[in-house]
């Protein structure tokens, strides 16, 4: 019998389908171990000692396969096939070796295979090998410098960068990439140009396209037909002239598919054809190489075993015919440096279940399986043959030059089957022409100028994004998921119509990092980095003179921004961008004045939830603000001024709307002596401050709403608006931090809700809370406690069973059971912790009497510390 080690409950499953008994498949869950997020977890003083702590939600697993290891004496290690997969073998080995689960006579074998079915299971099974320690090397390089970067430069954001989270040593890179894509945005100036197309018939009367491509017998550039009146005159030019057919040239031409499936390009396609994110691709790619469907999806590589070549083939020929077989098997070569990287491509482990065959009922699955299928057969089809047409018009006098494309199918090949997808939609020209010939009289039916400008490079979506940092080399298939979902996660990058755009977090993040640690920043830099990491698992390097050299400089350019001011430091960021957000004006005024004071200066302000904004030098006496970026006159117009936006009167009150440092709010009447603190509600999220009305701010500024008192207890039922949305609540007062709080559908029903709804709402979230909020009963009763009275009973907890006595728990220790537990020992334990918590006194214990005594009289109890009940 032996223990084999996988890092999924799935894997493990399908695994064992094929061991059957002999074995006990048990999965690890992912990595048993890693670096505490401490300091002096990487020791850099020693060696860069690494101290790794065995996850708490790990020690049960790693129970589970010490307890088996006792019953079978032999260990089979069956992770991925790749760095990190060799890394969870390495930890496993050590961390039951530490434990002693692990005996030196114990037997450890490592088996890889690329794809979990039962030949290549049984075929690993037959070829072990020990753990790959240049590959384990490797990845202690990479975890050591992600902890050398994340927990150093980390704190230095916090300190010198307020509401900036973290900064990571590939992800900063990455995020460097969206914002610099940004400002190149911003920073365009479209130019315009024009095109004049013509709409000719043959002879025979079948219309066709052609565009002006020479004027006045010149060829014309992209911008010589630079206005209107240009334009016009080329119009002229074709429309007083008549046209013929000058040449007709067609061309074979012929497309071959596409490689199959690396991680990259299976993450790029999957964003192009179904949105899918980086995140949720690799998360359904990893269910069906887990249940066996296809190949290890994290992969450089592009080559196939020669076995499913054949096997393709054959699926092709017996479906669409030996016409689109080509002659010989198509064979693609790995670009990739690192070899550990670069497994077999991402392909079905069987050719023949199509996706109609495919045992599974999840959608994503499904259409990612139909995708790497289609795909793979692709690249083993013909290749499609086409053919391209170029027809030439002009005038007799040379004047004028138009030009018709045209391209037509002669076989489809691999198009029958699968076509890449694009990432930005260009004219291809696949459109059939009429037929022409040379000398062919063109009749004018329509001659159109078109205006266009040019377009700024377009935002960054995950497949583009993941694109750019492969071919920068920065990342490797296994990090671009959870890069591109990190800089997301922390607020930096939000996505909108599936492009990437940075927020003013990543913004000054990126700003920062460019000017203090601009090297670490470089993508060169980065790229050589990984390339050291690839040596290291070549066995070409040695990983500690890499950490020694890296974290020397690295180091020594923390230690440069102790000393840093967080106002030297947003006035250096407001240098770099002062371009962008203090453009020249158009009558040549100073840019940084306040348009509201007229005396101030504008300058770029930090708010404590991490974004930034621009303000006034004279704050608080000017409170001039407007967003992070170059002034919108037609925003601000719209915007909230400073002093409020008055939206009518009430009841002989003023009522406005104010932007404040927590969001926006409506306030009645004005701060006066007599009234400094007039009535304020918050403008719920889901409503624009900027057009809101008299009327709903009325309704705002009523709130809370008394709905009336609860039919069981005669307590006020109040409807509000929170922090986190419209609710009710079953107390005295809205302020009463005690009762119960139960959430409403929508923001309108804070208005409407009657009590009948309210007291349904309230009841359900009573028994929702599953006790909570409520006395629990007691296992037992122990009786009075003889001090006081007061009952002593036996508790179930979260942590285990404890005896209650008032406002006193305590623990029963494991060598005492809850059936068992006598009322003195409660009494002593009780005691115990009584006097450690120090809130109440603890009463003077009896002594056990041999004879009649007078009874001491009981202590005093200390009354209790009143504690505020816990808000629902």
């Amino acid at each position: 019998m032996a223990v084999v080690v996988v890092e999924s409950p799935a894997k493990a499953k399908t695994i064992n389908k094929y061991l059957g008994a002999g074995h006990t498949v048990l999965a690890s869950y992912g990595h048993v171990r890693d670096l505490p997020p401490k300091d002096g977890s990487v020791d850099t003083e020693h060696d860069f000692d690494m101290k790794w702590e065995v996850a708490s939600d790990s020690r049960k697993h790693l129970k589970a396969i010490s307890d088996a290891l006792k019953e079978d004496n032999e260990l089979i290690l069956a992770t991925d096939p790749d760095r990190e997969g060799e890394a969870i073998s390495w930890h496993l080995t050590e961390a039951l070796t530490k434990s002693r689960a692990l005996k030196k006579t114990t037997p450890v074998k490592r088996v890889v295979f690329n794809a979990i079915t039962k030949s290549a299971v049984t075929e690993a099974m037959q070829n072990p090998r020990d753990v790959d320690m240049p590959l384990v090397r490797a990845y202690l390089a990479r975890r050591a410098l992600d902890y050398l970067v994340g927990f150093n430069l980390s704190p230095v954001l916090w300190r010198k960068l307020p509401g900036a989270k973290s900064a990571g040593r590939v992800q900063s890179v990455c995020l460097r990439l969206i914002v610099e894509r940004e400002m190149e945005i911003e920073a365009f100036n479209p130019q315009e140009y024009w095109t004049v197309d013509a709409e000719l018939a043959t002879p025979r009367g079948a219309t066709f396209s052609a565009k002006l491509v020479s004027l006045a017998g010149n060829k014309l550039g992209k911008f010589d037909l630079a206005d209107t009146t240009q334009a016009e005159m080329a119009v002229q030019a074709v429309t007083s002239r008549d046209l013929s057919v000058t040449s007709v040239e067609a061309k074979p031409a012929s497309r071959n598919p596409s490689a199959p499936f690396m991680t990259s390009t299976l993450q790029q396609e999957a964003s192009r054809k179904f949105g899918m994110g980086a995140k949720q691709c690799m998360s359904t790619a990893q269910r069906l190489y887990e249940a066996g469907y296809i190949t290890y999806m994290r992969t450089d590589g592009i080559d196939m075993a020669p076995e499913a070549v054949m096997s393709a083939r054959d699926v092709i020929k017996g479906r669409y015919g030996a016409d689109y077989v080509p002659k010989s098997p198509r064979m693609y070569k790995n670009k990739a440096k690192n070899a550990q990287e670069a497994h077999e491509c991402i392909r079905p482990t069987d050719m023949a279940v199509s996706p109609d065959k495919l045992k599974v009922s999840d959608a994503d699955q499904r259409k990612l399986y139909d995708l790497i299928w289609k795909r793979t057969i692709a690249g083993q089809m013909e290749a499609a043959r086409l053919e391209r047409t170029t027809v030439d018009i002009g005038s007799k006098d040379g004047q004028v030059g138009l030009r018709a494309t045209g391209q037509v199918v002669l076989f489809d090949g691999f198009l029958k089957v699968y076509e890449e997808g694009r990432d930005d939609v260009v004219d291809d020209d696949d459109k059939r022409l009429p037929q022409l010939a040379e000398g062919d009289a063109m009749d004018k039916r329509a001659i159109t100028p078109e205006q266009h400008f040019t377009q700024p490079p377009p935002r960054y979506t995950e497949a583009t994004l993941v694109k750019r940092m492969e071919e920068l080399g920065i990342g490797r298939p296994s990090t671009y998921a959870s890069i591109v979902t990190t800089i997301q996660d922390r607020g930096y990058v939000i996505k909108d119509k599936n492009r990437l755009m940075p927020e003013d977090k990543g913004r000054l993040v990126t700003i920062f990092l460019t000017n203090y640690f601009k090297r670490y920043l470089e993508y060169d830099f980065t790229a050589a980095l990984e390339g050291q990491l690839d040596d290291i698992s070549a066995g070409q390097a040695d990983y500690k003179e890499v950490l020694e050299q890296f974290w020397r400089d690295f180091s020594a350019a923390i230690a440069e921004t102790s000393d840093l001011r967080i106002t030297e430091v947003l006035d250096k960021i407001d240098e770099v961008l002062a371009p962008h957000l203090y453009p020249p004006t158009e009558d040549g005024s100073n840019p940084r004045q306040c348009p509201n004071c007229g005396n101030g200066r504008l300058s770029m302000r930090t708010a404590r939830s991490g974004g930034a904004f621009i303000g006034c030098s004279n704050y608080p006496e000017c409170r001039y603000t407007r967003p992070f970026g170059p002034p919108d006159p037609e925003a601000e117009a719209s915007a909230i001024p400073p002093d409020g936006k008055l939206l009518g009167e009430d009841d002989g009150d003023e009522i406005r709307v104010f932007k404040g440092r927590f969001g926006p709010y409506v306030q009645r009447g004005q701060v006066s002596d007599d009234n400094k603190k007039p009535p304020r509600q918050s403008i719920p999220k889901d409503w624009d401050p900027e057009s809101l009305e008299l009327e709903r701010a009325v309704m705002l500024l009523s709130l809370p709403r008394e709905v009336g008192p609860h039919p069981e207890d005669g307590v006020t039922v109040w409807a509000n608006i929170g922090r986190y949305g419209p609710y009710l609540k079953h107390a005295e007062s809205t302020s009463d931090r005690g009762g119960t709080n139960a959430n409403l559908d929508g923001i309108d029903e804070v208005w409407t809700v009657g009590m009948n709804r309210a007291v349904q709402l309230l009841a359900e979230k009573r028994a929702s809370r599953g006790g909570r909020g409520r006395a629990a009963a007691p296992l037992r009763s122990l009786g009075a406690h003889p001090a006081d009275g007061e009952t002593v009973d036996v508790m179930k907890g979260k942590y285990g069973p404890y005896v209650k006595w008032g406002k006193i728990n305590a623990t029963l220790p494991d060598t005492i059971e809850p059936e068992a537990v006598t009322m003195d020992q409660a009494v002593e334990l009780l005691d115990a912790k009584a006097a450690t918590k120090g809130k109440k006194k603890a009463p003077a214990k009896k002594a056990p009497a041999k004879k009649p005594a007078a009874k001491k009289p009981a202590a005093k109890k200390a009354a209790p510390a009143k504690s505020a009940a816990k808000k629902d």
